[in-house]
């Protein structure tokens, strides 16, 4: 069979796919700008957004008209997702995507160049390699640092674990796996606020979570660093091997910075390889007033950080930073007969667990490259600012308790006026957890604003985090009114049942 000739059904000419892109872009700006309007999202269940979308059909077996199709995409996909770009947006870690980085990611798709080896991607890889050295630099780590661009946070402390794992086995631990351990069983450590990542990272590593000692943490949600060190003392003293400590510079639940340098200085004293998680904090290293503590990351062994949280990329984007070079490539790398690479040049197959890598890295260059870094500064110290500003307005209002505030995190809570006096007791806090958690419910179905949770030494808290360059101090102002008239019906149609409640757990 011969194909002199061939139009495959995906294959589009030049003049329609200009036509085409020009359409979307056009529709994809009016419904950016559409967004503040919106609900930050619908109160819709799983069933409605399926029939929304037309999502309970068969495969098709003929095609649909290329244009109607963007069109209509795009219409039922605003209609019907959370706007991270809403700017009262304060829920979990994510950021807007900076409109430069989302016409990086058009760009990067056009190109498709496959980032593991450089003969594969010679710009792309070049370009990637760029971006981890000013990513270094913007925080304060070593510029000559080994690095690479990966999906987000999870992953990248992941890649940092494994160099790690790989670098304080006194044996093989590639080739002869935990196993090879000889009754030494490897250590990590990390405080109670730690994320959840490290848990991922011990049971895909082949250590287990119970290879986990959890720190416990000062009044401040800091890690206890005596108690570190007595723990590592007790693990060395029954036979066991400390081979990681995990700061974290800007906790999932409130900001909380550890106190980096001291930690820093019990893994030099110990030859214990020091982690930064700061997927989150790790960019605000870069203020020239940041907290003290977040500057010791510069200390660290390795360092985790993610570009789609404060530097705004879009999803996906994150980035593991490692000291040595070598340990990334004694972590990772292998040479197979079917790879012909040459070893000469960067390829970052070596340095990661992808072989096929997409190229994340051109929208945080473009990024870099249009605001600099005396713009993101910018930004990150107003998002700061904003958290505090919000902080200030929580501690104004007689309905709301302020908890905490740290780097752009705020948490409170809603008490209803008549119970403030009452806080502490049992009863009542159980009341106040419950009505909390029913409010936070609420509030994400209501399309008003969106935040997220956190629960601080056993109390339930509303938790609004700023990284959005979208926010204003409007956004922020408005925050207080609409928490405490959602607590206020809310706790109208609990109180009832929970009165009674109280008035038992009372008497008792």
């Amino acid at each position: 069979m011969t194909l002199p000739s061939r139009h495959a059904p995906l294959a589009m000419d030049a003049e329609t796919f200009k036509v085409l892109g020009h359409q979307l872009v056009d529709q994809l700006a009016s419904l950016l700008a559409s967004v503040p309007a919106r609900p930050v999202t619908r109160d819709h269940s799983p069933s409605a957004v399926r029939d929304a979308l037309d999502l309970a059909g068969p495969l098709p077996e003929h095609g649909t008209d290329p244009a109607a199709l963007l069109a209509d995409t795009a219409r039922r996909l605003f209609d019907h997702s959370l706007f991270n770009a809403h700017p009262r947006f304060f829920g979990y870690i994510t950021a807007p995507p900076a409109p430069i980085g989302i016409l990086g990611d058009f760009l990067a798709s056009a190109l498709n160049p496959n980032v593991g080896s450089w003969t594969l991607s010679p710009a792309a890889t070049e370009i990637e390699a760029q971006t981890v050295r000013w990513i270094a630099e913007l925080i304060g780590f070593p510029a000559d640092c080994g690095g690479l661009l990966v999906s987000g946070g999870n992953m990248a402390n992941i890649v940092c674990f494994l160099a790690a794992r790989a670098a304080a086995a006194p044996w093989d631990i590639r080739a002869k796996g935990v196993s090879g351990r000889a009754g030494r069983p490897l250590v990590a450590y990390a405080s109670a606020e730690a994320h959840t990542w490290i848990q991922k990272a011990a049971d895909l590593c082949g250590l287990g979570t119970e290879a986990i000692s959890w720190i416990e943490t000062r009044d401040t949600l800091q890690m206890d660093v005596a108690a570190l060190r007595r723990a590592i003392d007790a693990d060395v003293a029954a036979g066991r091997l400390p081979f990681l400590v995990v700061g974290t510079a800007g906790s999932v639940s409130t900001g909380a910075v550890d106190p980096l340098y001291e930690i820093a200085e019990v893994c030099r004293e110990k030859k214990i390889w020091f982690h930064v998680d700061g997927a989150y904090g790790g960019f605000a290293a870069a203020l020239p007033d940041a907290p003290p503590e977040l500057r010791g990351l510069a200390e660290a062994d390795s360092v985790a950080v993610d570009p789609h949280k404060w530097l705004y990329a879009p999803l996906e984007a994150g980035c593991a930073l490692v000291r040595s070079r070598q340990a990334l490539r004694r972590a990772f790398a292998y040479h197979p007969a079917y790879y012909h690479f040459d070893d000469r040049v960067l390829n970052f197959v070596d340095y990661g667990v992808q072989n096929s890598r997409g190229f994340r890295a051109l929208k945080v260059w473009l990024a870099l490259r249009q605001v600099g870094a005396a713009g993101y500064r910018r930004m990150i110290a107003d998002d700061i600012e904003l958290s505090r500003a919000m902080a200030r307005a929580v501690e104004r209002h007689p309905e709301l308790q302020l908890m905490t505030q740290a780097l752009s995190i705020t948490t409170f809570r809603y008490v209803p006026a008549d119970l403030r006096s009452q806080r502490g007791s049992d009863a009542v806090e159980q009341y106040l957890n419950q009505l909390n958690e029913a409010l936070l419910d609420d509030l994400q179905r209501g399309g008003e604003l969106f935040v997220s949770n956190a629960v601080i030494r056993g109390r339930y808290a509303l938790r609004a985090c700023i990284v959005n360059f979208h926010t204003s101090a409007t956004d922020v102002d408005a925050v207080p009114d609409i928490v405490a008239r959602r607590g206020r019906i809310l706790d109208r149609r609990l109180r009832p049942v929970n009165d009674q409640q109280v008035r038992v757990a009372d008497s008792v």
